[in-house]
């Protein structure tokens, strides 16, 4: 596993424990789940999505070209 994979897991593990383990429970939630959807639909992080998927269809295509598929 390497580091970015392992430290990746890490956060994506703490944040589920504090979003289920926080003592405010239900609201505290919310608030957490609504900053995550108002970051996820940032006009700026839309368009950095779209230019990776980009990246990674022409690298898929590249790769599937060398490997004959």
């Amino acid at each position: 596993m390497s580091a970015v994979k392992f430290w990746f897991t890490v956060a994506i593990a703490g944040g589920a424990g504090y979003v289920f383990g926080a003592r405010a429970g239900r609201a505290r939630y919310r608030e957490i789940s609504a900053a995550a959807k108002h970051l996820w639909d940032d006009p700026s992080l839309k368009k950095a999505r779209a230019r990776s998927r980009k990246v990674v269809d022409k690298a898929a295509k590249k790769a599937a070209k060398k490997l004959g598929v």
